[in-house]
């Protein structure tokens, strides 16, 4: 199986994270080109089943990247972000899925190279796991 073509979903809050991925790409930091990014107005908008679907439609590690605790912007959204993730990597090992594809971060938009490091981690932790065994159940187009 070819790594390099596992799919890494970050759902990243519009202040802090997306900024970050943002300046590292505008620094010209090189990361693992497996990632796609969604931007949240704030990751305390994040629900179960927005993270559950993404594995649903074939990415095989999801992440949430949000600002420093203590510091959002919606005062309390990266907090309640945290609880839904460890909410949703319970459901997912209940349901025979290993709980490490799914991961938490806090970063501030000066931290490029913290969220260069998120989708490193996440891009190791595939090379272990290997594809979600859940895969692309997407409805296919006519």
């Amino acid at each position: 199986m070819d790594h390099d073509n596992l799919k890494i979903i970050a759902f990243t809050c519009t202040y802090c994270a997306y900024n970050a991925a943002d300046l590292a790409g505008s620094m010209r930091i090189q990361y693992p080109h497996n990632v796609r990014i969604v931007k949240l107005l704030c990751t305390g908008k994040i629900e179960p089943i927005l993270l559950l679907e993404a594995f649903r439609h074939g990415a095989d590690a999801v992440f949430v990247a949000g600002c420093m605790e203590g510091e959002c912007h919606f005062v309390e959204g990266n907090l309640r972000a945290r609880q839904v993730v460890e909410y949703t990597k319970q459901l997912i090992e209940d349901g025979g899925m290993d709980p490490r594809r799914l991961e938490m971060f806090n970063m501030s938009a000066s931290m490029a190279q913290k969220f260069v490091q998120a989708v490193l981690t996440m891009a190791t932790r595939l090379q272990e796991l290997g594809p979600s065994p859940v895969g692309d159940v997407s409805p296919s187009e006519p």
